[in-house]
């Protein structure tokens, strides 16, 4: 009978948080075991342009950016599985990781899988993104300073990125399905206050354009009253209509909460379950930038070195 060998540490994910995580505990001698998930790298593989990432001054593309931190982990002996995780087992230790491939086990795990901006599914917008389709602000603001663009959507975030938006756009159309913001009174008072920002209510977009010439021109919008169609030029636009933690495998296990987002211990990345830690987008709501997970990323495999030692493993 085969004995399943019992990793030290199993990092599930391989964006800024997975990959941080590894390189600290590799350095540690931990060998960590990384499952990559469906988007080895995470979101930045899908980022042209990273220019606030610290280090780069003169910026740095997004899929380099993270292959430099995978083989700055291989470098120190972390190990990479290219595999989703379809199933795990939290309640005894070893934790069981099982894939769509083979199964594992380990003393520790860092849930550092990941948070997805919610798109709204139109062709063009694939094929516009990062081409003036955008769903950070505090990204992209900097390429549109002295422009028009266009915000989509009505709640508390879409209100925070049309703000954010504001300080070095010319102008910021907010698109609303409705005619009033879904928002606490108090930030749509202020957003509307504000004079280079405008709302567009009662509306959907149909398309993005122009996809033919491998730019963002504008969106044609359709009125949800009268169906009637109209188009709207913008240097580009900003999605803001929520994201989705990848953390349906946790269900049942790990705390989340009402929207999905793992739970921690405030100021540590430490989840309900002793030995469980989770790091970056998938326990951050709010940050949603590669620095700030590669620092959670960076504490999680302190806390599993501490946690580790503290076994006596």
């Amino acid at each position: 009978m085969t004995v399943m060998t019992v990793e030290k540490v199993v990092i599930l994910g391989s964006g800024p948080a997975g990959l941080t995580a590894a390189i600290y505990a590799a350095r540690a001698g931990l060998q960590p075991l990384v499952i990559d998930g469906l988007q080895p790298g995470g979101q930045l593989t899908t980022t042209f342009e990273v220019e606030n990432y610290p280090g780069f001054p003169e910026g740095i593309q997004g899929p380099e950016l993270m292959d430099r931190m995978r083989r700055q982990a291989e470098r120190f002996g972390a190990r990479f599985v290219l595999d989703e995780v379809v199933g795990v087992d939290f309640r005894t230790r070893p934790f069981s990781i099982r894939t769509s491939g083979p199964a594992f086990q380990a003393a520790t795990v860092i849930v550092a899988t990941g948070a997805q901006a919610r798109r709204l599914g139109l062709p063009s917008e694939s094929a516009l993104w990062g081409k003036g389709v955008s769903a950070c602000a505090t990204c992209d603001a900097f390429f549109f300073r002295g422009k028009d663009v266009l915000v989509v959507g009505g709640g508390e975030t879409a209100l925070e990125e049309a703000a954010y938006l504001a300080r070095t756009c010319k102008s910021v159309r907010i698109i609303h399905r409705r005619d009033r913001f879904r928002a606490s009174e108090y930030s749509s008072r202020r957003v509307l206050a504000t004079p280079n920002i405008s709302p567009i209510w009662n509306a959907v977009v149909e398309e993005f354009l122009d996809a033919s010439a491998g730019r963002f021109t504008g969106a044609r919008l359709r009125d949800t009253r009268t169906g009637e169609q109209r188009v709207v030029e913008a240097d580009g636009v900003f999605l803001a209509i929520g994201h989705t933690p990848a953390t349906e495998v946790f269900a049942g296990q790990l705390e989340r909460d009402e929207a999905g987002f793992l739970v921690t211990t405030p100021g540590t990345p430490r989840t309900n379950v002793p030995g469980v830690f989770a790091a970056g987008d998938v326990a951050s709501p709010h940050y949603r930038q590669a620095v700030t997970a590669a620092g959670m990323g960076c504490q999680a495999a302190l806390e599993v070195e501490r946690f580790l030692a503290t076994e006596g493993a």
